[in-house]
């Protein structure tokens, strides 16, 4: 009877750890990957080399010597991250590269619109007139946008448009009309500066993009899942730092935005194997 139950025990313990790492990998596949916070930590830091000084115990140690804190323990739903986020809530969410790459995004997975506030304004500009001081125009295709020289930002928006450029001439109609760059302005039904209030994000033409408000999507509860913008242009973006709102649950198919410390995770968490 001991053997007997002994067995039972065991295949018990075996059914639960199995469930279990079904369970992670899943979670692997479809969010975070394998890359560790500290790991995410170092990827931020030698992304903004002369922002980041050293991150210390829970401290991102800034060039200024301000501090940000990593983790403020506090437990959140994902509606308290998006509004009042800390530098691990930034980072909870992996940007898909590649092969992990699903389709339409799970329920609250938002990887990129979760910004810490205060790193945003520490990376781009703390006001809007510290902005705006960083702005360089851009020949956009015939126009010009205005994009921040902070961090590379405008050179790889240049890189971007060259890359636009050589796609066959069906593409053109998608990005050449652009919805705009730099405005100072809070993203619509929050008190969330948008990141195109540091001149790090664009929109491209408003006529093929869609948006989950406009699906008539409420906060954790989108019904339905739209795009036009082919992958051919999301891959550029993506190629030079760009993250695309078309990733994210909350979906807003125009909009990309400079988050190449969000690309390099997503790229280490491909080559980990984070999707099949």
């Amino acid at each position: 009877m001991y053997k007997l139950w002994r067995t039972v025990i065991a295949g018990m313990a075996l059914m639960v750890a199995t469930m279990g790492a079904t369970m992670g990998a899943s979670s692997t596949i479809s969010h975070a990957g394998s890359v560790s916070l500290q790991e995410k930590l170092a990827i931020l830091k030698d992304h903004y080399p002369k922002l980041i000084k050293q991150v210390r115990g829970n401290h991102l140690v800034l060039s200024n010597d301000a501090k940000l804190v990593i983790d403020d323990g506090k437990k959140k739903n994902h509606q308290a991250k998006l509004k009042n986020p800390d530098i691990e809530d930034t980072l909870s969410q992996v940007y898909p590269m590649g092969r992990c790459q699903v389709g339409t995004p799970a329920v609250n997975f938002d990887p990129g619109r979760i910004r810490s506030d205060a790193l945003m304004r520490h990376i781009f500009g703390a006001t809007k007139n510290a902005a705006r001081g960083q702005m360089r125009a851009v020949n956009w295709f015939g126009s010009k946008v205005l994009a921040t020289k902070r961090h590379g930002t405008d050179k790889a928006l240049e890189k971007v448009r060259d890359a636009l450029g050589k796609l066959p001439k069906k593409f053109s109609k998608f990005y050449r009309k652009t919805a705009g760059t730099f405005n100072w302005r809070v993203i619509a039904g929050t008190t969330r500066l948008s990141v195109h209030s540091f001149g790090a994000a664009i929109d491209i033409n408003i006529k093929y993009t869609d948006y989950w408000r406009w699906a008539k999507g409420k906060p954790g509860n989108v019904p339905r899942y739209k795009n036009k913008i082919p992958k051919e242009i999301v891959d550029i973006f993506e190629r030079y730092g760009f993250v695309w709102g078309g990733r994210w649950y909350h979906f807003d198919t125009m909009h990309f935005e400079y988050r190449p410390e969000l690309i390099a995770i997503g790229r280490l968490a491909e080559k980990r194997g984070c999707a099949t």
